[in-house]
């Protein structure tokens, strides 16, 4: 049942859900012929859950609630669906097509026992999300056993109402306060979704002082405890009086979403409150395109990008428009099939069967038939988010992740999985044409490689209220040293023009290579568009490294616009007066055991890193060279395939898409071109190229590929095995004057698939970030939409009163027709 496909909302809708008793795979009415068709498999069961109000007691209320006998499926319901008025129950039958032949269950006396056995286990099932992440479904907190002989230090401290700071590093968020001694330290990000550096983990470990508690969540109701022995959240059934030793009332505190308490001074600029538009009564939106992604538990930066990129028409017509084809042929488990994900995604965004407004003629009609019919409320992402991140450390957890890393990821997922010559990224990808001159010989060399967004840095230099950060700085340490209330929070305000030329500015060239010396030398680097995107994505670096390697993030107000032009930014190539760089690579060291270490680097393309691929192109490398590195270096670690990187960085085809070299005499399609069947028997380039850099001759790399049939791998062990080869000058000759005159005759390989244009831009959506670093806090996103703003957070979407677009982290841009 790992495969199992059930959806909470198709069980609640009236035609149910089938799941096929073969695969156990599970659709909804529209889909179930389609598959019935396709695989011939004819033995469904249909289940359809039952919503009605409870029976009301003698006193008006609801009778207790208790787990009703008719209730098969151990599924995740709606907060509705949980309420105290609601009881529901699962009707189950055995459906036989194409004649829809019910039976119903259970029924031992006519059906034979394997089929009642295997009715029983899908009934009897547990959801394989609730298998996945156990912690995440439990509603019973154990009482921790420390709880009631608590040793509490009488030490003399009192805890603030506010003001509070980790005691051994600088963070205001996530503060667990220890029940033993009092220490305020920080947490960490998996505790409860925030970020921290673990120091409140590291005091248990020093001093074994069991139990924590998190300070912001106190209330009259309880706190979040958490028991450092026993490694889960706890009880305290005596935590009043254990924060009482502390000089904190548990009674009169009140604990707000956000962590904040109501006697609190709180900031009016929080940036929490002004992405979210706190304080602002949002009216709800309904229909196609206004739904919703349920937060699974730090999900959202999945949810903000789909948002976006599914607001976009290309992608709209790409997977939800070709959904009968794709659905069709789909492989027999579409579980595994990025497309049909992609699609289903997309359908249950776009269509609005998720996203309906309660209509009061429903509603009383509900109410006369004593039923009643659950708003639909967002979709959950389960598993689409499965299938993406699979195999992916760092979004196959559920920590938080960085939203722009998620894109490049996705944009990577849809390139290796276009459907046909469809590509919907194309949209996204432009050219960059790189600068590099020589300080020394002021000769130069322009480079062109393949990009998907551009990263704005941030100009806190060119703040335009530097007094005011000032005073605010020298305000809040002294707040800090008194254990007063914090000054109301200042925010650097940077205009975008500045920001927009420090892009545009030259930087330095570390370990800079100049072909002209031969040497290393100083060099400069400038970055031009050499095409504009259809659409351009505009991330703001905002996270950044402190000098002790914590990750930080810049809280700044920058005048994002709503119409750009980038014109001037537009690539002019090679100019007059300029003298080029001659085309010479750099040296390359290779170790002894070169033919060894080459043998372990060659991988199957599908296996490539994901992650570090990742890591590469956070960097600003282009994602094609981030993946030729990877693989060329054998899934070696981001840090090797960044030196591949330094040393390749210069080559003309840097950012061109991965070619594979052949196996067993197989070459890729990428290879053709210099292939056996194009250029007399002659050798990929690439193969010839990775040989010659261990030190062999040219001819000789040519000589034992064509021997062995262009296998890398045999054409080593004949290198080796020949050890008294002589140059055939007169094979050699004909070999390369053959090659020579098929490559002239051949065509230009086509590059990357750009759509270029003018540089003027709309701009349509924006992805915002509200904490202190990509592992913790939250992402919101906002649309424009039939020419109003739209706010998507989480499952809620309703319309926005004030979008905050000058808070934003990643921003989506059209292009204005010329």
């Amino acid at each position: 049942m790992s495969k199992s496909c059930i959806l909470v909302k198709i069980l609640n809708s009236e035609g149910g859900l089938y799941i096929c008793m073969n695969t156990f795979l599970a659709f909804g009415r529209e889909h179930v012929e389609r598959h019935f068709r396709k695989t011939g498999q004819s033995v469904y069961m249909h289940l359809k859950r039952h919503v009605r109000e409870k029976v009301r007691g003698a006193s008006g209320g609801a009778l207790p609630k208790r787990r009703n006998s008719k209730l098969f499926l151990d599924l995740d319901t709606d907060d509705d669906l949980n309420s105290d008025d609601l009881e529901y129950e699962d009707e189950a039958k055995l459906v036989i097509f194409p004649d829809h032949y019910e039976i119903a269950l259970p029924n031992i006396e006519e059906l034979p026992a394997l089929v009642t056995i295997a009715c029983d286990a899908v009934l009897s099932s547990k959801s394989p999300y609730r298998k996945q992440d156990p912690d995440t479904w439990e509603n019973e907190l154990p009482v921790s056993k420390y709880a009631n002989n608590l040793t509490q230090l009488d030490n003399g401290v009192r805890i603030p109402p506010s003001g509070w700071k980790c005691a051994r590093c600088d963070l205001r968020e996530n503060l667990w306060l220890n029940l033993t001694d009092g220490s305020v330290l920080c947490g960490k990000w998996f505790f409860d979704s925030s970020g921290g550096n673990g120091h409140a983990l590291e005091h248990y470990r020093d001093t074994g002082y069991p139990l924590a508690v998190k300070l912001g969540t106190i209330t009259p109701d309880g706190a979040d405890v958490y028991s450092f022995q026993e490694e889960e959240p706890v009880l305290d059934p005596h935590l009043a009086k254990h924060l009482a030793h502390f000089g904190i009332d548990m009674l009169h505190m009140h604990g707000t979403e956000n962590g904040l308490q109501d006697n609190e001074i709180k900031p009016r600029v929080s940036e929490w409150e002004v992405i979210q538009e706190s304080g602002t009564k949002l009216k709800p939106m309904y229909g196609p395109g206004y739904t919703g992604l349920k937060n699974l538990g730090n999900s959202c930066y999945l949810s903000s990008v789909m948002q976006a990129i599914f607001s976009i028409p290309e992608f709209q017509r790409a997977y939800v428009g070709n959904l009968p084809r794709i659905f069709d042929y789909s492989p027999l488990d579409p579980t595994q099939d990025f497309n049909t994900q992609m699609t289903k995604l997309g359908h249950g965004l776009l269509s609005g069967q998720y996203s309906k407004p309660p209509v009061k003629s429903e509603l009383i009609e509900q109410v006369m038939k004593e039923e009643h019919k659950p708003q639909h409320n967002g979709i959950s992402p389960r598993m689409f988010k499965a299938f993406v991140s699979k195999s992916h450390p760092e979004f196959s957890s559920n920590r938080q992740q960085d939203a722009q890393e998620f894109f490049l990821h996705l944009v990577n997922l849809v390139e290796r999985n276009r459907i046909g010559s469809e590509n919907p990224s194309d949209v996204f990808r432009f050219l960059v044409e790189e600068r590099i001159q020589c300080c020394q010989t002021r000769k130069v060399r322009y480079t062109e490689r393949v990009d998907y967004l551009m990263q704005l840095p941030v100009a806190m230099e060119a703040a335009t209220n530097k007094d005011e950060l000032i005073a605010y700085e020298l305000t809040r340490r002294e707040a800090e040293v008194n254990r007063r209330p914090l000054p109301e929070l200042v925010r650097a305000k940077i205009p975008f023009s500045a920001c927009l030329q420090a892009f545009s500015e030259p930087e330095n060239v570390d370990d800079f290579w100049s072909s002209a010396l031969q040497a290393k030398s100083a060099g400069v680097k400038t970055s031009r568009f050499a095409s504009f995107p259809e659409y351009l994505v505009v991330q703001i670096k905002k996270f950044t490294f402190g000098l002790d390697w914590v990750p930080k993030k810049f809280d700044v107000s920058i005048d994002m616009p709503d119409l750009l032009d980038i014109n001037h930014l537009r690539a002019r190539g090679l100019q007059p007066g300029e003298e080029e760089l001659p085309d010479i690579s750099p040296p390359i060291v290779i170790p002894d055991d070169s033919k060894d270490r080459l043998m372990n680097q060659l991988i199957d393309p599908s296996d490539i890193d994901e992650s570090s691929v990742m890591q590469l192109a956070e960097m600003g490398f282009p994602l094609e060279a981030c993946r030729k590195a990877v693989y060329f270096t054998g899934n070696m670690g981001a840090e090797v395939a960044f030196n591949w990187i330094i040393v390749h960085m210069e080559e003309p085809d840097f950012a061109e898409p991965l070619t594979m070299p052949g196996y067993g005499g197989a070459a890729s399609a990428g290879a053709s071109v210099f292939g056996a069947a194009g250029l007399d028997n002659q050798p990929p380039e690439e193969i010839i190229s990775i040989i010659t850099s261990m030190g062999f001759q040219r001819n000789q790399a040519i000589q034992a590929l064509r021997a062995t049939n262009h296998s890398l791998e045999r054409a080593l062990d004949w290198i080796f095995s020949h050890p008294e080869f002589e140059e055939d000058s007169d094979f050699v000759i004909e070999m390369e004057n053959n090659a020579n005159a098929n490559i002239i005759s051949e065509a230009k390989p086509e590059g990357p698939r750009v759509k270029d244009g003018p540089g003027t831009y709309e701009l349509f959506a924006f992805i915002s970030h509200m904490g202190t670093s990509t592992m913790s806090g939250h992402y919101i996103c906002h649309i424009k939409k039939e020419g109003r703003w739209v706010i998507y957070n989480d499952h809620k979407v309703c319309a926005s009163e004030r979008p905050p677009k000058d808070l934003g982290y990643m921003y989506f841009y059209r292009r204005i027709p010329s």
